[in-house]
């Protein structure tokens, strides 16, 4: 721009500049030495336009400028005819550059006081100022020097337009920038946390300055949606549950990896709960028990406490009194105490009709209730086919109820704990071999094999005493026997058949019983078993002693037994016995 009227504008001025090197508009800018950039005529010096004025009368005033020929672009396109002031400078149509329509009507009002010639075109006397082309490659060479002082350079400055560009080539005017710029979503602060107050606050009237809906309106883009606070408060509450979620299952897996077990403290609260220990149960099968019982709090922290206790695996199976809430220690400090122990313990030799008493007490139902039991429903017990169908029999399970410690409490059926008997019988007589050593001992099977130890285990007193009264039982049994005639001549088997338990009988009650469990009036073994043997009695009913023992006397009628392998021996022992008990 100059003062006077639109320049031809300035070329690019940044090799990058997609207008770089442009010849001006249209490529007719002209350059030093090449076509004139007035419409493709020569340029024409203040000297010469004044002696060839500013119209010509006999032309009918038309101007000497361009020679009355309409000039064309490079595009076909016509060029309005170019109008000229007194001191040489172009006029422009105001209509044929409408986009730049501010600027002529900026400067057009400057242009009428200046004209040169008034009145028809005389002159006024004032001769206008000489111009001289200026350098075609300056597209600021035009500007007319100030009055009296250098002219200010309009494009130089941070507050000037910029330089003016052909119609075709006009941008849209730049947006201004704010000075209280506020970071939209990709300027650090996400727009959807932009709140519909704070863009209210933004857009309030007054302010000197549009919303910013107006502004995105201006510069074509489609207004941009309020988020509300319910939506914001959505989102947060849907993270916080996210984070709070990810903390707690993080939390819970460290505790499982890493932490220590949950655990109760102190020795419980005071409540009892009767726990069972099933036969040959490990730390965790016995922690879960007692987790499932409220006993413990976790199965790990009674594992780690069973670990860190010396004794800790030799916790036995049975019926346990505990506590509620106890900690991991004191739950396996009180397995470990018999006080804690609620088992039914069934001691060696013990007969069946004492054990079922034992059972009633115990599970607190009335007498006689497990003996019925017993009598009527043996047979599904679970004892093996060698102990079923014996003739004389006065008791199946007779036997099976392996001396042991048994769960038996309150509540329970008695049945159910005649079938842990049975089972824990049935184990230990497979385990010993109790059915495949029996031949070899010159019985007939494991039923004759089990009575013998009965026996053992019914008359003899020390481990020692076992073997020599199973040695004598295996002698009198022989047929070679001519000192009893292969009869045992057992007490033990008298007083079971009566259901008592004597030292002293006298030989008129007992040749006077033709019972079968009586071995002085009956050869060989009893029906069946007289109790419960243990496990010293099967061993040594499976290992006798080979030293021709086939006598034997409790001489102080108690827990001394001596032997003998004649009858002589024999009749003086039984003077010690005979003196010993005052006879």
């Amino acid at each position: 721009m100059t003062e006077y009227g639109r320049g031809p504008g300035s070329e690019p001025w940044h090799p990058e500049d997609p207008l770089y090197g442009d010849g001006g508009w249209g490529e007719q800018q002209a350059q030093t030495g090449q076509q004139s950039p007035y419409g493709g005529q020569p340029q024409q010096y203040p000297e010469q336009q004044a002696q060839q004025g500013y119209g010509d009368w006999s032309n009918g005033g038309q101007s000497s400028y361009g020679g009355g020929q309409p000039q064309y672009d490079q595009y076909g396109h016509q060029h309005p005819e170019p109008q000229y002031d007194q001191y040489g400078q172009q006029q422009y149509d105001q209509h044929a550059y409408g986009g730049q329509q501010q600027y002529d009507q900026q400067y057009a009002p400057q242009a009428q006081p200046q004209q040169g010639y008034d009145n028809g075109g005389w002159g006024s006397g004032a001769h206008p100022q000489a111009h001289y082309p200026a350098d075609p490659s300056d597209p600021y060479g035009q500007q007319a020097g100030g009055y009296g002082a250098e002219q200010p350079d309009f494009y130089g400055t941070p507050e000037a337009y910029p330089p003016p560009e052909p119609p075709t080539r006009r941008r849209a005017e730049p947006e201004p920038q704010r000075t209280d710029w506020d970071p939209g979503p990709d300027e650090g602060e996400h727009a959807f946390f932009a709140g519909g107050d704070a863009d209210e606050d933004e857009d309030a009237p007054g302010d000197g300055r549009g919303g910013r809906e107006d502004r995105r309106t201006r510069g074509g883009g489609k207004p941009k949606k309020r988020r509300s606070g319910c939506a914001c408060l959505v989102v947060c509450l849907v993270l916080g549950g996210g984070v709070a979620g990810i903390g707690y299952f993080g939390y819970q897996f460290y505790q499982d990896r890493f932490g220590a077990a949950p655990d109760y403290a102190g020795g419980g609260n005071g409540e009892q709960v009767t726990v069972t220990i099933p036969k040959g149960a490990g730390g965790s099968t016995i922690g879960q028990e007692l987790k499932r019982q409220g006993v413990v709090k976790s199965v790990d922290a009674f594992i780690a406490a069973q670990q860190s206790n010396p004794r800790g695996k030799s916790i036995q199976d049975g019926v346990y009194t505990l506590q509620k809430e106890m900690s991991a220690d004191s739950a396996v400090e009180l397995l470990l105490s018999p006080k804690s122990r609620s088992n039914l313990i069934i001691a060696e030799g013990k007969r069946n009709a004492d054990v079922y008493k034992l059972i009633d007490k115990r599970l607190e139902v009335k007498d006689g209730t497990t003996a019925k039991v017993a009598k009527s429903e043996y047979k599904s017990l679970g004892l093996p086919d060698w102990a079923l169908n014996h003739k004389d029999v006065k008791d199946p399970l007779e036997g099976f109820l392996y001396p042991s410690s048994y769960s038996a409490a309150k509540g329970q059926k008695p049945e159910d704990v005649l079938k842990q008997m049975v089972a824990r019988a049935s184990e230990q007589y497979e385990k010993i071999g109790l059915e495949a050593k029996a031949e070899g001992l010159g019985l007939e099977g494991p039923w004759e094999l089990l009575t013998a130890a009965s026996l053992v285990q019914a008359e003899g007193k020390t481990h020692d005493d076992f073997r020599k009264m199973a040695e004598v039982i295996y002698n009198r049994l022989k047929e070679s026997n001519t000192e009893t005639n292969q009869e045992l001549q057992f007490d033990s088997t008298f007083n079971y058949l009566m259901g008592q338990s004597k030292i002293h009988i006298s030989e008129s009650e007992i040749n006077s019983n033709k019972d079968p469990y009586n071995t002085y009036t009956n050869k060989g073994l009893p029906p069946g078993p007289i109790g419960n043997p243990g496990e010293e009695a099967l061993q040594a009913a499976l290992n006798p002693t080979q030293d021709g023992w086939l006598y034997f006397v409790a001489t102080d009628g108690l827990k001394k037994t001596e032997f003998a392998k004649t009858h002589d021996e024999f009749l003086k022992l039984k003077d010690k016995f005979d003196a010993s008990s005052g006879n």
